[in-house]
């Protein structure tokens, strides 16, 4: 099959990464994505750069029922880390993955033993996070990347699955948005940007 064609001009693309913006996961509702959706979601967030092909990460899809275990898991970690915590603050902890309809979590897991730098694996993780970003927007979604405290908690990680070697690269809320969403101030280019 010939790769000729595949890299024609999509101008539509350029304006859907010129008009992509965070939307505040406490101002989301839904519905969420599909089943269907989901999977599409997923696929884009795959094909991620990956140098030496090692799929240096891995998604926790929290859906429905899922979310509110995620919660009791919070609930459960906040009360080994601080058990002063009050009702206010536990209620917080239950309701966070109840923000949007979908939560996916996005776990960088990079490989040891290879001659790809773990950073590099790290990145594409990233790279993946913000794939997933895209894709919401593409399908008409705003998504929001967070990773507050129970992204870095052991606790957390380790009833959600995840082993010693592995971190939370962030979890993507998907949703939509509430209210319309307000664009941000973004840098200058001529501050961020250095011919050499």
């Amino acid at each position: 099959m010939s790769n000729q064609g595949l890299n024609k001009p999509a101008p539509q693309t350029l304006d859907l990464l010129q008009s992509r913006r965070s939307g505040s996961a406490k101002a989301m509702t839904g519905p969420g994505p599909s089943d269907e959706q989901i999977r599409t979601l997923l696929a884009c967030a795959s094909r991620v750069p990956d140098h030496g092909k090692l799929a240096p990460w891995r998604f926790i899809v929290f859906a429905g029922d899922a979310r509110v275990r995620a919660g009791e898991i919070l609930v459960d970690a906040l009360g080994k880390s601080d058990p002063a915590a009050g009702p206010d603050r536990l209620a917080q902890e239950r309701g966070r993955f109840l923000r949007a309809p979908v939560v996916i979590a996005v776990v960088s897991k990079p490989r040891a033993g290879v001659p790809i730098p773990e950073w590099e694996q790290v990145l594409s993780a990233g790279a993946s996070c913000q794939t997933l970003l895209l894709a919401a927007h593409a399908m008409g979604f705003v998504a929001n990347w967070i990773t507050e405290w129970y992204a870095y908690d052991r606790n957390v990680l380790q009833a959600m699955g995840l082993s010693p070697d592995e971190r939370m690269a962030g979890y993507i809320y998907v949703g939509h948005a509430k209210e319309p969403l307000m664009e941000r101030p973004r840098p200058d280019l001529s501050s961020i940007v250095t011919a050499f």
